[in-house]
């Protein structure tokens, strides 16, 4: 890079700082909410990105996807992403200080544009209105959750005879609006008391808490007749898989999703981050931990239902019907019952507060609405569109057409707007920000090209398949 585009980026940079000159509001320039510790915004990451995904998705996706041998090209996308896409969505956000509309506003400004401000905020409302409908949609799973936790504490759960039937009465038209309500005021309630004071110091008990409940449900599956049989499917790789185009095609889908790329959640969590963390290394920490959160949910689900003789369905069936059996059937499963669904809760809320924030943020910020006022509209819409879509299939049905069509376009939108739209060398500049090494020359390249691709081929990929996330 020449000394001239070394000067602009330092000048557009100085701009951002600064905000004046950006044409930004007065109230995105007010001291904005941020991470306490580089530990807690960590956790914060890791919570959203384990959810659901890896408890009733990753484990089937390994288990007929070759075993072991999954993992190979699994591990290879989860490097590939964290060290482009995740960085590159946490260095937007603190370079623009700012969610999805006022940072793609403020990289269009950057590149001159006429009405750049506007058109940047209009673009920013596709990963924002993505990110508050899959949270819609989620909240019903976190009600299914709720429910499922209440059961086990009371000891229904345990005495079911047909857990098909009872599973099909939560997930039933209005058939859960209690505890879906339950879950929404939890997550809200958090969510009001800020950053710092709300989502950070809840993560810091929720994630650690959440690994160690599955490590002592994977300690006592291990226990059980016939998990043997589980393990050995699990952990010998089928190496034939890895000539199947649908394993590295459901590998990528796995790591993309799981690893929050959407251009929303991560890109609003980064603009609460200090500048001199390192969000190599964190991102680095994310994907690790939630590639064992994987792992860990895979070493539950996979030899559980192997020692009952089950089906390793993928799905809301497999918690909720299959493991619920599982328990059932297992001396003390009561007791574990209650463990896993307090994991399962809690890996919901994490995800929840991580997908709520960027409306939230965007109301906060572009209208200049106060916190609590924020949260209070993103929960009426909520609550307004959640409940009619508490059916099964009309959740199901909801969250593929998000995720196929909405979620990897924010993700592909917010990479060309940072990498692209942005002067030529401020992406690796803010990435280096907070670091004692600068990156290598790789790292553009590997953004510019091959991570814009990626998020190009997974929206393809997905309308081809019909999802792969």
């Amino acid at each position: 890079m020449t000394v001239r585009d070394d000067n602009l980026v330092a000048e557009e940079a100085r701009a951002i700082e600064v905000g004046n000159e950006t044409g930004g509001s007065p109230e995105e320039h007010k001291q904005r909410d941020s991470w306490t510790s580089r530990t807690g915004f960590i956790l914060a990451c890791v919570g959203s990105a384990v959810g659901m995904a890896n408890i009733w998705l990753f484990p089937y996706r390994v288990a007929q996807l070759g075993g072991a041998a999954f993992l190979i090209p699994y591990l290879i996308f989860v490097l590939l992403l964290g060290f482009t896409g995740v960085i590159g969505e946490m260095s937007f956000g603190r370079a623009t200080g700012a969610g999805p509309m006022g940072a793609f506003a403020k990289a269009m400004e950057m590149r001159g544009v006429k009405n750049g401000r506007v058109i940047g905020k209009i673009i920013g409302l596709i990963p924002t209105l993505g990110s508050l409908a899959i949270a819609i949609g989620y909240a019903v799973v976190l009600g299914w959750a709720c429910n499922y936790l209440v059961a086990s504490l009371d000891g229904e759960l345990m005495a079911q005879t047909d857990m098909g039937a009872f599973f099909g009465a939560i997930a039933s038209d209005f058939g859960n609006v209690g505890f879906h309500l339950l879950g929404l005021a939890i997550t809200f309630i958090i969510m009001i008391l800020g950053v710092s004071r709300g989502i950070e110091k809840v993560n810091k008990v929720l994630m650690p808490t959440f690994f160690v409940l599955f490590v002592i449900i994977a300690i006592r599956v291990a226990t059980l007749p016939g998990a043997a049989a589980g393990y050995e499917y699990l952990l010998i790789p089928r190496w034939e898989a890895l000539l199947n185009p649908t394993t590295w095609v459901y590998a990528l889908g796995q790591a993309f999703f799981s690893l929050s790329l959407a251009g929303c959640g991560t890109l609003v969590y980064g603009s609460y981050l200090k500048k001199d963390v390192d969000v190599v290394s964190s991102a680095r920490n994310v994907a690790i931990f939630d590639t064992i959160a994987g792992l860990v949910a895979a070493c539950v689900v996979v030899p559980g239902v192997f020692a009952f003789g089950l089906d390793v369905s993928s799905g809301p069936p497999l918690l909720f019907i299959t493991l619920a059996q599982v328990f059932q059937e297992m001396p003390f499963g009561s007791i574990f019952a209650v463990i896993l669904f307090v994991a399962v809760v809690f890996a919901a809320i994490t995800s929840l507060m991580n997908l709520f924030e960027a409306p939230v943020e965007a109301l906060q910020a572009q209208l200049g609405l106060p916190r609590a006022a924020s949260v209070g509209i993103v929960a009426v819409a909520a609550v307004a569109v959640g409940l009619f879509l508490e059916g099964g299939s009309t959740v199901s049905d909801w969250m593929d057409v998000i995720s196929i069509y909405v979620i990897p376009v924010g993700a592909f939108l917010a990479a060309v707007m940072f990498f692209w739209v942005c002067p030529k060398g401020f992406a690796k500049q803010q990435a280096e920000l907070g670091r004692e090494k600068p990156l290598g020359n790789w790292f553009t390249f590997m953004t510019r090209y091959v991570f814009v691709g990626i998020t190009a081929v997974v929206i393809v990929l997905g309308i081809f398949y019909g999802g792969i996330g």
